[in-house]
C-alpha cells in the first residue's frame, strides 16, 4: 500500500494490487482516525467516503486538488497508463 502524500492527519495511498484486474482510472485512498474516503483524480471528485462530515470532505478535495499531479505522476509510476475517466456506476 503505497502512501503517496502526507498532510495533517491525513494519509494518502494507493492500494497496490486494486488495479491488476479491474484497471480503473486514476484515484488515491485517504485515512484518518476520523474515517476514510476515496477520490478520482481526473476530475477530482469523491468515489465513496465513510466518517468525514461533509466540511472534511471539502477539505480533503482541497488537498487532493493541489496534490493531484503529484498523485497522478505517482499513479503513473506505479500502474502505468489507465482509463482517464471513472467507470459509470449508473450502468450495468
Amino acid at each position: 500500500m503505497p502512501v503517496v502524500h502526507r498532510f495533517g492527519p491525513y494519509r494518502f495511498y494507493f492500494h497496490s494490487n486494486e488495479n491488476r484486474a479491474i484497471r480503473e482510472p486514476p484515484h488515491v485512498h485517504v485515512r484518518s482516525a476520523d474515517g476514510g474516503a476515496a477520490f478520482w483524480l481526473k476530475p477530482v471528485r469523491v468515489r465513496d467516503s465513510r466518517g468525514y462530515t461533509p466540511r472534511e470532505i471539502a477539505r480533503i478535495r482541497r488537498i487532493v486538488v493541489a496534490s493531484r499531479e503529484s498523485m497522478m505522476r505517482q499513479w503513473n509510476d506505479f500502474f502505468g497508463q489507465l482509463p482517464d475517466q471513472p467507470p459509470d456506476r449508473r450502468s450495468g
